[in-house]
């Protein structure tokens, strides 16, 4: 039979077992909520403004309003990004309606998405979605899209560092939802892909990889790499049309450095791809020509 003081130093060690367990869940936590309000207000005050208007909006219609995307990423990368992404849980496009009336801004309504984009009267812009879910049906398909929460939403993003949200309702504004360690990785200067068959839903995000890599001198994490040479490999890049092909080249001309993801994309075996899909494709041919120019001219 165990001495009581061996007993009394059990209890002991399990109390701080247990204990130690509760400080590491609640850093965990702390990992995950924060508050960035100091952050927001370094935001230029057109934009602040819409913001906290979005939340209280959001808030008498009973919804649950966040800002989510570049312009949450580029606040820790010490950018300046102006893109106004919100995600709503509830209905988008009914929160879109009630919001442009109340702000004389012009409402353009997908209602297949649930999205909805908003003009105000000084050309600002912002866009609004519906928080949702996806499923492929297929490699490489567009998704059939459902309502769903803020988590849903932030789950089926492309890369790690996208998946920031902060929420706008008044009495919760500026809390920072950071499900998939983004922060850690934009430390790290990483660009992340959330699970394994990330490339095999959505082949664009091999293009998006490649621009992100290089507009913030980070670099693609291994195991990503190695899920995108797999996606290319199975010839997932030929899957997609040519007119979502081209949408992501013309957004990679427009970066400051283009050539630096085209190169990237040739290292990949993308390009090689994507000049198969381009024989049947008047405009992915113009893109590619363009490329093929900008490779000769340095």
């Amino acid at each position: 039979m165990p001495a009581p003081g061996f007993k009394a130093r059990g209890h002991f060690f399990v109390c701080c077992s247990f204990l130690l367990s509760i400080c590491n869940l609640l850093q965990n936590i702390q990992k995950i909520l924060m508050n960035i309000s100091e952050l927001l207000n370094q935001l230029p005050s057109r934009v602040l403004n819409l913001l906290k208007d979005a939340g209280i909006c959001a808030k008498k219609m009973g919804f649950e309003a966040y800002a989510v995307g570049g312009l949450v990423r580029d606040l820790f990368l010490r950018r300046d990004n102006l893109d106004v992404d919100l995600v709503i849980e509830g209905s988008g496009i009914d929160f879109a309606s009630g919001f442009s009336a109340g702000h004389n801004a012009r409402l353009l309504i997908y209602e297949k998405f649930g999205t909805a984009n908003l003009v105000f009267p000084d050309g600002f812009k912002a866009d609004v979605a519906t928080a949702r879910t996806e499923t492929y049906e297929r490699p490489a398909a567009l998704p059939f899209v459902m309502p769903g929460s803020i988590r849903d939403d932030i789950s089926r993003r492309d890369f790690s560092i996208n998946t920031l949200a902060v929420s706008l309702n008044p009495d919760r504004f500026g809390e920072l939802l950071d499900l998939f360690h983004a922060r850690d990785d934009i430390k790290k200067k990483l660009i992340r892909a959330l699970h394994e068959k990330s490339f095999i839903d959505d082949p664009t995000r091999i293009f998006r990889a490649a621009r992100f890599e290089k507009r913030f001198g980070f670099r693609i994490e291994s195991i990503t790499e190695k899920l995108i040479q797999d996606a290319v490999c199975a010839g997932l890049i030929e899957r997609l049309s040519g007119h979502r092909i081209s949408s992501e080249l013309r957004l990679i001309l427009k970066e400051e450095n283009p050539l630096l993801p085209v190169r990237r994309l040739d290292e990949l075996g993308v390009l090689s791809a994507v000049g198969r899909k381009g024989e049947k494709h008047k405009e992915l041919k113009r893109l590619l020509r363009r490329i093929d120019e900008m490779k000769l001219m340095v």
